[in-house]
């Protein structure tokens, strides 16, 4: 089973769950609809990586703010990168059927390391990724449509979260394609304080 990092002590996720369409940017930057209510899916295990690999040149990256759980409790944030098939997700989202194939792929859920929040410093995380030293993408949990707390009732309202199973709360606008020369560097903040810094070289 893949690990990630907490306290710099390696834990074991059972899954990734992962909310799409939760920036409004982003969602008219894909010309989607925004949706009547919350978009989930999930990665397995075998997702999960803290490489950056080049998959092809139909793939994705979303960098996205992401929490770790326990208790049904969220104890930790660290950022992810959801790599995503964008051609295959066009195909399968035109005949309606589930996005797993262009999403769930393995080496497709990045991460850095993970640090421990208090329930009241939610509010305050934002991220944001540098691509070869450009932002490019930058997200606050303030401009997400589904705020962290909800989500996770939301999905505990039908699905158990194991402990250290990890939830990516969806992308910003400015997904894209990406080489495998690209350097990508993902910044957590809590109220303007950098808590976490990863810099990935794509391999």
């Amino acid at each position: 089973m893949n690990k990630i990092k907490f306290k710099q002590k390696d834990v074991t996720p059972s899954k990734v769950v992962c909310i799409g369409r939760n920036f409004v940017a982003h969602i008219e930057e894909l010309q989607n609809e925004i949706p009547s209510s919350m978009v989930i899916f999930n990665k397995p295990n075998s997702a999960i990586t803290d490489k950056l690999f080049f998959i092809d040149e139909n793939c994705h990256y979303e960098s996205e703010i992401s929490f770790l759980v326990k208790n049904s409790q969220i104890i930790g944030v660290g950022a992810g990168l959801d790599l995503t098939d964008r051609t295959l997700q066009s195909e399968l989202k035109s005949k309606s059927l589930p996005w797993e194939r262009a999403k769930a792929f393995d080496n497709s859920a990045v991460f850095t390391n993970f640090e421990p929040i208090n329930h009241d410093d939610i509010p305050n995380i934002s991220m944001k990724l540098y691509i070869n030293n450009i932002l490019t993408q930058q997200a606050t949990v303030n401009l997400m449509i589904y705020k962290p707390l909800e989500i996770l009732n939301e999905i505990e309202s039908f699905m158990t979260l194991e402990d250290y199973d990890i939830i990516m709360t969806g992308t910003p606008k400015g997904v894209g394609k990406y080489d495998k020369n690209s350097k990508f560097r993902l910044e957590i903040f809590n109220s303007n304080k950098l808590i976490i810094q990863k810099t990935f070289d794509v391999i």
